[in-house]
């Protein structure tokens, strides 16, 4: 899969953790190759999470290879955690951010045609000091990152005032998401990233319905068009974005 990925001009991966046991296999697959890790707990997971799952995961975010925090954030359309409890979740992380200095991933869905996920999600950050002097990153980088975009325009905005990085996923593919090229247009080019948020969220053009790495090629392709520069230079920027953000 590495391979394949590769040979469509892939450059930098990041594995993600969503749970205890998934940020330590990340953690091990970075110590052993030059693929980065991040660990935290889904919202998904968040009702599940015992403490020593998150004695783990405050050891692994200390890590040199764990290069984020998270995937965590908010999820009101599964709602597989209560609210409450996922508000709780995000406050961990948000602060475990702030002391190792590294950015956060951050998922953040509601249900169709709603917000009330993405305005709770910033009025998180801004209440944990996101966009101010109060949250220190490394050398200036984005104390957060919005994957796999969804949600208003103004919900973009809000989180780019913050200083956010925001990514795209072939979810901007799908149907009610076209608000996704508007976004897509504004972010700035020091800020943008392409994902595939593998295996789900496969673009148009993917050979199995399982999402691969390689497939991050159709979503730059579409972010190229849209933001109406080459490929290959949108390639380079994006490269140089994830090693200031992540590295």
């Amino acid at each position: 899969m590495i391979a394949a990925a590769r040979a469509a001009g892939v450059e930098r991966f990041l594995v993600p953790g969503w749970d205890a046991d998934s940020s330590l296999l990340s953690a091990a697959m970075a110590a052993a190759s030059d693929i980065d890790a991040s660990a935290g707990i889904h919202p998904h997971g968040a009702a599940q999470a015992t403490d020593a799952d998150w004695a783990l995961i405050e050891r692994l975010a200390r890590l040199p290879r764990v290069v984020a925090i998270g995937e965590t954030g908010l999820d009101y359309d599964r709602g597989f955690s209560p609210r409450e409890v996922q508000l709780a979740n995000l406050r961990r992380h948000l602060t475990l951010a702030r002391d190792t200095g590294k950015p956060l991933i951050l998922h953040c869905r509601s249900k169709p045609t709603e917000r009330d996920a993405q305005d709770d999600l910033i009025r998180e950050l801004v209440a944990a000091g996101a966009g101010s002097a109060k949250w220190l990153t490394r050398d200036g980088r984005p104390p957060a990152l919005l994957h796999s975009f969804s949600g208003p325009a103004d919900y973009a905005e809000a989180a780019l005032l913050l200083e956010l990085a925001i990514s795209f996923s072939g979810l901007a593919f799908r149907a009610g998401e076209e608000v996704s090229a508007h976004v897509a247009r504004i972010v700035p080019a020091d800020r943008l990233l392409a994902e595939t948020d593998s295996p789900y969220l496969s673009p148009p053009g993917a050979s199995r319905p399982r999402n691969e790495p390689r497939w991050v090629e159709v979503t730059t392709r579409w972010l190229a068009e849209v933001r109406e520069i080459s490929p290959d230079a949108l390639g380079e920027q994006l490269v140089a974005n994830y090693d200031r953000i992540f590295r």
